[in-house]
């Protein structure tokens, strides 16, 4: 049997059922040079996910080098997308990265402390129907893939969406039915617990969100549990985990010698920069120190150990500094700088702290974490616009966060965006979208922008703060403030004791189990991002986190409400105004011109920017009131219908010998004013009463909109003599009224 065709056979496939829907794996058909490689299928949506891994880790990795890959194809969504030179797809989107991210929230934990060789994660978007989400066949496609390949990773995973749409929570709601969704929450959990979360809200209150999670919970876990009959029958031998390098009298030695300093430096309040530097010395140190004991016989190594261990001590007590700082939590309730565990660091806000050039500004500092944050405000036309397999969609708002090395203390050749700022950004945008003005009410296309100028923990949820207080210093009419709060976790699952502590920071991040993010408002929760480093967390957690969080969330919201109460009346004087005309559908060609030579016209000749929709509403975009008045009167003049009984002003354009003058009023629209409507007594030339050129103001006697023809009368502005007697004058008789020009006129539209 030819090789291809024994390929094609040694497909297998299984469905994993969730009420009505269905998702299809497939295995052994495509990519098998991969370590794994699994196909999961909605619908017709198909996505591929393969993983790899390096045969031995990089020298110098001391940690875990897994990386997610996700990839779209715009063939996948039945487009050619890109420029008109370059068809290939680049650097996955924001979005994906953000996806690629979530995916790798879940399995980070799955795998040993120790294990180190580089992992690659492919997730590939084959097809997709517009109906069943990518990122729910993807996840799972990976989640399978990484159980099935002989990393040594816990597990396996299964992940789901949760909607909740008209108070029903709905399994993987459909794209469309997204759009009326109050959540949008992923969940991925272990067939024993939750290992990971994201949610956006529309401030849904935290029994809903508790909710949620047990709802998504369970039906991840029915995944979870399917998959490990799949790995039971497919899987491979997982490789020997690598063994620690530890030496028990030297950790012992260590510890004694380090742990009086490092208790202090734990305890004492004191800059982040110089409690690092103590515990840098330390480790520092530590090589030589060991060294010194091994001489004295104070320490007994085996010759053939003594590099390793020698090699590993700033790894002992970088250890030894993790382990006390956990111990002093669970056993005293004393964190760095002998915080509380419910205790909030100083925080403190400012608005304005940049001229009006810029539209709203704002410093948010909370410890030593500060973020400021400006709004910008631009018009309708300068809208993000994204491409992507889904086609072009546009972001109203969108919120940028930086994070330069020197925010903590450091140096780097990072200068550029990476994949955490990106997430972060995400994360404050995500908080801030439920309160923003409707379109209709405030047509602006709004940026925010944050630089983390320190950082020693929830520099997201700074930029979550920064962000409320920059745009109620800009005049941004949100519906209400937002703050948000970052968790941890300090547990002992052996003692089953666990501690939730308010406001990360510091290596309460690095040496703790939980990074729970969330952002709300009084009303209730817009945005969650939970990361954890064990295996899963019980659920009593998650009641007790939210609630510690909402708590967390109204302090600070009482403190940026202190410096500024509400959105401010008034934008900002440099800001660009924005005026809305609805015009009729029809009459959009005449705003435009023949070639768009009319709306270049406007927007060349007065500095503004105008941008219009299908439904006729036009928007209006100008730096000065003059300019926005010109512009509005010039398009409101293009549209308008001439009023019979109203004057207007004319200028003449054309005389037309024996008959009368055409004049332009209303912004290009011609009319007649017939000889016999220059004035009362006869008249002869009708450049005896006009010439080219002359301004003049003309009654509308006459219009008819189906031909489009208007006629205006100078005499009628006049007053009529005494006994004048009214004959016909000048062209063919007409019996009250001009019915236009010879052939050639010019005054039909």
């Amino acid at each position: 049997m030819p090789a291809a065709q024994k390929a094609f056979q040694a497909q297998k496939e299984y469905t994993v059922e969730l009420g009505d829907q269905k998702l299809v794996f497939k295995t052994g058909l495509l990519g098998n040079q991969a370590n794994a490689s699994v196909v999961c299928q909605m619908g017709d949506t198909v996505c591929m996910s393969n993983c790899t891994v390096g045969v031995d880790p990089r020298e110098g990795v001391d940690f875990l080098p897994l990386q997610v890959v996700y990839q779209e194809k715009f063939y996948a969504g039945g487009s050619i997308a890109g420029s008109r030179f370059r068809k290939r797809e680049g650097r996955p989107a924001d979005e994906y990265v953000l996806l690629g991210r979530m995916i790798d929230r879940g399995l980070r934990p799955m795998f040993p402390k120790n294990f180190f060789n580089d992992i690659q994660v492919f997730c590939t978007v084959l097809s997709y129907d517009f109906e069943y989400e990518h990122d729910i066949a993807s996840a799972n496609a990976a989640n399978l893939a990484v159980a099935l390949s002989d990393m040594p990773a816990d597990g396996p995973l299964g992940s789901v969406r949760v909607g909740l749409i008209g108070g029903e929570l709905v399994l993987n709601p459909s794209r469309e039915a997204r759009k009326k969704s109050d959540l949008d929450m992923f969940v991925t959990a272990s067939p024993d617990r939750v290992v990971m979360i994201e949610a956006g809200a529309n401030e849904v209150p935290e029994e809903e969100i508790l909710r949620a999670i047990q709802f998504g919970k369970k039906w991840a876990q029915k995944i979870a549990h399917s998959f490990k009959d799949i790995v039971g029958e497919r899987g491979k031998t997982k490789r020997e985990i690598p063994v620690a390098v530890t030496h028990d009298d030297a950790l012992e030695y260590l510890s004694l010698w380090a742990l009086p300093a490092i208790t202090k430096a734990i305890k004492a309040p004191m800059p982040k920069l110089d409690r690092r530097k103590i515990f840098h010395d330390l480790m520092a140190d530590s090589s030589a120190k060991l060294q010194e004991a091994i001489d004295a016989k104070k320490v007994k190594v085996k010759d053939e150990e003594v590099e390793a261990v020698l090699k590993h001590a700033p790894v002992f007590v970088d250890k030894i500094i993790k382990e006390e700082a956990r111990r002093l939590i669970l056993e005293e309730g004393i964190r760095m700088s002998s915080r509380t565990v419910d205790e909030i660091r100083a925080v403190e806000a400012m608005v304005d702290v940049l001229p009006n050039t810029v539209h709203g500004s704002a410093l948010f500092q909370r410890g030593e974490t500060q973020g400021l944050t400006t709004c910008t405000l631009g018009g309708p036309g300068q809208k993000l616009l994204i491409e992507g397999m889904e086609g072009e969609q546009e972001l109203r708002y969108f919120h940028h966060y930086n994070f330069p090395p020197f925010s903590v203390g450091e140096t780097s050749n990072r200068l550029f965006v990476g994949n955490r700022e990106i997430g972060h950004g995400n994360l404050a945008q995500r908080g801030i979208e439920p309160v923003l003005p409707d379109i209709e009410s405030f047509p602006y296309t709004i940026r925010t922008v944050t630089e983390i100028l320190e950082s020693n923990g929830s520099s997201s949820m700074a930029a979550t703060c920064g962000c409320t207080l920059a745009l109620m210093a800009a005049g941004v009419p949100i519906r209400a403030p937002v703050a948000g709060i970052a968790l941890g976790l300090m547990s002992d699952e052996k003692k089953g004791k666990y501690v939730i502590l308010s406001d990360l920071q510091d290596e309460e991040d690095f040496g703790g189990d939980m990074d729970f993010k969330v952002t709300g408002t009084r009303k209730g929760i817009t945005a969650i991002q939970m990361d954890i480093k064990i295996k899963g967390l019980p659920d009593e957690v998650f009641a007790e986190a939210l609630e510690r969080s909402r708590k967390g969330r109204f302090h600070i919201l009482d403190i940026m409400l202190s410096v500024i109460a509400e959105p401010r009346k008034e934008l900002s004087p440099r800001a660009p105004r924005i005026e809305t005309i609805q015009i009729n559908p029809e009459d959009i060609r005449i705003v435009i011109g023949k070639g768009g030579e009319t709306i270049q016209k406007i927007t060349k000749d007065l500095g503004v920017e105008i941008d219009i929709e299908d439904s006729g509403l036009i928007f209006v975009t100008a730096k000065n009131g003059e300019a926005m008045l010109k512009a509005k009167e010039w398009i409101e003049g293009l549209t308008a219908r001439p009023e019979v009984g109203k004057t207007y002003d004319c200028k003449v354009v054309r005389i037309v010998a024996g008959v009368g003058a055409i004049v332009e009023f209303l912004r290009g629209k011609d009319a007649m004013i017939h000889i016999s409507e220059l004035q009362w007594q006869r008249t002869e030339n009708v450049e005896d009463v006009l010439k080219m050129g002359d301004q003049v103001k003309a009654l509308c006697i006459e219009f008819d909109p189906v031909e489009n023809r208007t006629r205006m009368s100078l005499k009628q502005l006049q007053e009529r003599p005494a006994g004048f007697v009214d004959r016909p004058q000048g062209g063919p008789p007409h019996g009250g009224g001009h019915r236009g020009p010879p052939r050639g006129g010019g005054y039909r539209r």
